[in-house]
């Protein structure tokens, strides 16, 4: 009998990445956004898994305006902690398996070295809170959920989603011919989302299951990145350094939130891709889709 497993979050870059992988795999898939079924609204979420009865639920649907949140912590704990919850609840009265996306920034950034996952979490703003309480509903309600921390997902489909991402909003700021300042002093691992995808159907299908990072596998600086991505576009904009002090931000975001995969491949993941390589294909698959746009 085939498989089944319903995506929430299905309309962003990593959700639409998730349908097309399970998909290739020969899973049934079902797919929900946000204007298919508000997973804050818990009996449509309770009558929607247990009609559908999937042996997995994903769930790739966030609050992820980091800034915007700490004006409206409410909204942002609400999406992502208690919807949490209420998938959750609805897995645990079904027997199907919760997969989670969790965050980088439920760290401080203070180690100055790739996180792990026993590593103690210590949020510093309302998104960041809000990410670290899903995990917790999760665990809270379920024996065996999959929560897989990420950081600064990036994918093609981020060409057409209302938040776009790093590689689109870099492009942008080149197009305008504007000179480009971008942080030098804070440290992440972006991470390709079809990549993502094929690790994270790996880890179910596997029956793999607890708290497990999946970043891009490569410390770097958001400056860095940048440099990297106009490179691998040929593109040569006055872009320049600059650091937290000199862009403030309405949210505290950790300097070092780089993850290790270190567990993920310990259960016989396969390793992220290099950085270079995934930028590379990124811009594959753009020029791919913007061609046959504009046929």
């Amino acid at each position: 009998m085939q498989q089944k497993v319903i995506v929430f979050g299905g309309g962003g870059q990593l959700g639409i990445e998730l349908c097309r992988e399970f998909e290739r795999r020969q899973w049934i898939v079902q797919r929900f956004d946000r204007h298919m079924l508000d997973i804050t609204d818990a009996p449509a979420v309770e009558k929607t898994i247990a009609e559908a009865d999937p042996q997995v639920v994903i769930n790739a649907a966030a609050y992820n305006q980091v800034d915007i949140a700490e004006s409206e912590p409410v909204l942002a704990f609400t999406i992502n902690a208690l919807a949490v919850r209420n998938l959750a609840v609805a897995c645990r009265q079904t027997g199907a398996q919760l997969v989670h996306y969790s965050t980088d920034y439920v760290f401080d950034g203070t180690k100055g070295s790739p996180y792990i996952e026993t590593d103690a979490p210590h949020p510093l703003g309302a998104y960041a809170v809000s990410k670290l309480g899903g995990e917790l509903y999760a665990g809270a309600y379920l024996d065996d959920p999959l929560i897989i921390r990420t950081s600064g997902v990036f994918g093609p489909a981020g060409m057409f989603t209302p938040r776009s991402n790093f590689p689109e909003l870099m492009l942008r700021l080149a197009k305008d011919g504007k000179p480009i300042r971008v942080v030098a002093d804070h440290v992440a691992s972006p991470t390709y989302a079809p990549a993502m995808a094929s690790r994270t159907a790996d880890l179910v299908e596997r029956g793999i299951r607890g708290v497990l990072h999946l970043g891009g596998g490569e410390p770097i600086s958001w400056y860095a990145y940048a440099k990297l991505i106009f490179e691998l576009a040929g593109l040569e904009p006055s872009l320049t350094p600059t650091n937290e002090r000199e862009y403030r931000t309405a949210a505290r975001r950790p300097k070092f939130s780089a993850l290790s995969n270190s567990k993920l491949e310990s259960v016989g993941i396969a390793p992220m891709p290099p950085l270079r390589e995934a930028i590379a294909d990124y811009f594959q698959a753009r020029q791919h889709v913007t061609a046959h746009r504009a046929v």
